[in-house]
């Protein structure tokens, strides 16, 4: 009698891998950030169009950012080009003083001040409509809907539990983006 309880209590599909919804980004509390940044020892990867929100919300994120990756974690940023026309469009459609182009620009100043090497950051505008940031086997989705600005849209906490569940197709995703993205150009 016992088992047919708990056997239906036990998520066994795909969604096992669903850790917390949130109906915003913003929602999230910043401790979940920390912790997966701060237990993160393989993987760092900040696959958002600007990034722009991870310097205004964490703490001393470039310093350990720069310890992550000296410890021999990849750390990766994913950023918008922002010369692009996709990110003309989207600064049309938000219309909101400070624009996505000088957001990303905010970004790549940021981490052109990171000392050390490990960081690898490339431009794309193939990823406008959707931010993955993934901590190992941990990741936040925020699929952007319609005009809404991405701390408004809806955040997924993901955790890989194996083969078949939602994780992979999101770390599929970026790494096909990540692939076909180009350099950040070194500053001159």
């Amino acid at each position: 009698m016992l088992w047919p309880k708990i056997r239906g209590a036990v998520t066994r599909g795909p969604d096992r891998e669903i850790v917390a919804t949130y109906p915003s980004r913003n929602a999230c509390p910043t401790s979940v950030w920390e912790r997966l940044l701060d237990d993160a020892t393989r993987e760092v990867t900040y696959a958002g169009y600007t990034n722009y929100f991870i310097w205004q919300e964490q703490p001393r994120v470039g310093d350990r950012l720069a310890a992550k990756a000296a410890a021999g974690c990849a750390v990766r940023f994913l950023v918008g080009d922002p010369e692009s026309e996709v990110t003309r469009w989207r600064e049309d459609i938000e219309a909101v003083p400070l624009t996505v182009s000088t957001r990303i620009q905010i970004t790549l100043d940021a981490l052109s001040r990171i000392e050390g090497d490990g960081l690898e950051a490339r431009l794309s505008d193939r990823h406008i409509a959707l931010s993955v940031f993934r901590f190992d086997d941990e990741m936040l989705v925020t699929p952007h809907l319609a005009d809404l600005l991405g701390h408004d849209s809806p955040l997924f906490h993901l955790r890989r539990r194996g083969n078949g569940g939602l994780f992979d197709p999101f770390a599929e995703h970026v790494e096909v983006l990540w692939a076909q993205a180009r350099p950040v150009p070194a500053a001159s």
